[in-house]
């Protein structure tokens, strides 16, 4: 799979505008963000990207008094665990609870849940502020016998620990090929055998049986618009934990939630963002 590696820069440039670049520029395909003293790196496939969007986004950025430019590149192969483990991805402790790390870590602190995570290319080791609350949230649920689907699962760090808390069994779904088969290495890492990994969106379920708990930590937009497809699979005590918005944006989550019948039932928020429980009445 080919990505596109765009720079941008910032003036001025502090993590709020980072973090808003970043919604916005997910919200037309792109999937990884590295933050940087004058902006960011954002990467997209290939087949995805279009210009002209991103120019649109770039016009239309909410934040006053900011300059934003940006230039596009193709990354070079390289080795990307080398680079993780030299610049970016280093062990992440959740709650004291749990721990991730990558097979090329030697020294990292041991918890009740240890999950390995191999990144094998510059994209998903899932250690944003929104992973890490849905993490905190897994470790506060009961999960023991659960079935658990885990929407946008990413590398499968959510669906993982689902897994190692007792869920069973547990669904993963994604729309890009290479988070289906790096989930694959991921689980097999870990030693699990009841998490299935499916390639595609939303419409995979219609007619699934309901599920006890559905994770989502994907974006507002596309959270807004499947919900449906959620609550279409999901009965009376059903949870549903999402994440990939703003503390400003629960209010509509909450909004479309409750017209399909779910009960608000907290968030949780981590430099601004946010992630909430909701449970079908």
């Amino acid at each position: 799979m080919k990505y596109f590696e765009v720079n941008f820069i910032a003036q001025p440039c502090n993590e709020t505008i980072t973090d808003v670049l970043a919604a916005l520029t997910a919200e037309i395909g792109f999937e990884s963000f590295v933050p940087d003293e004058k902006g960011m790196q954002a990467y997209i496939q290939q087949s995805l990207f279009d210009e002209e969007a991103l120019k649109e986004v770039i016009r239309n950025f909410p934040m006053e008094d900011v300059s934003l430019s940006y230039t596009i590149t193709e990354p070079e192969d390289k080795d990307w665990n080398e680079e993780w483990e030299k610049n970016f991805f280093q062990p992440i402790v959740i709650g004291d609870r749990c721990v991730i790390h990558s097979t090329f870590h030697k020294d990292y602190p041991q918890a009740e849940y240890d999950i390995v995570i191999n990144p094998q290319m510059a994209f998903g080791t899932g250690h944003h502020e929104t992973t890490s609350s849905i993490l905190g949230e897994l470790l506060d649920a009961d999960l023991k016998g659960k079935s658990v689907l885990d929407m946008g699962c990413g590398t499968s760090i959510l669906a993982i620990l689902a897994s190692m808390r007792g869920a069973d069994p547990v669904t993963a779904i994604d729309i890009d090929d290479w988070c289906v088969n790096n989930s694959r290495d991921n689980i097999a890492l870990n030693h699990i055998n009841n998490i299935t990994v499916e390639l595609g969106d939303a419409s995979l379920l219609k007619g699934r049986k309901p599920f006890d708990v559905i994770i989502a930590n994907i974006n507002r937009n596309i959270l807004l618009n499947d919900l449906p497809a959620y609550t279409a699979c999901m009965h009376s005590g059903s949870e549903i934990y999402m994440s990939g918005f703003y503390v400003e944006d629960i209010p509509a989550i909450r909004e479309r939630g409750e017209s399909l019948g779910l009960e608000f039932v907290h968030y949780r928020k981590k430099h601004n963002w946010a992630a909430v429980k909701l449970i079908m009445k």
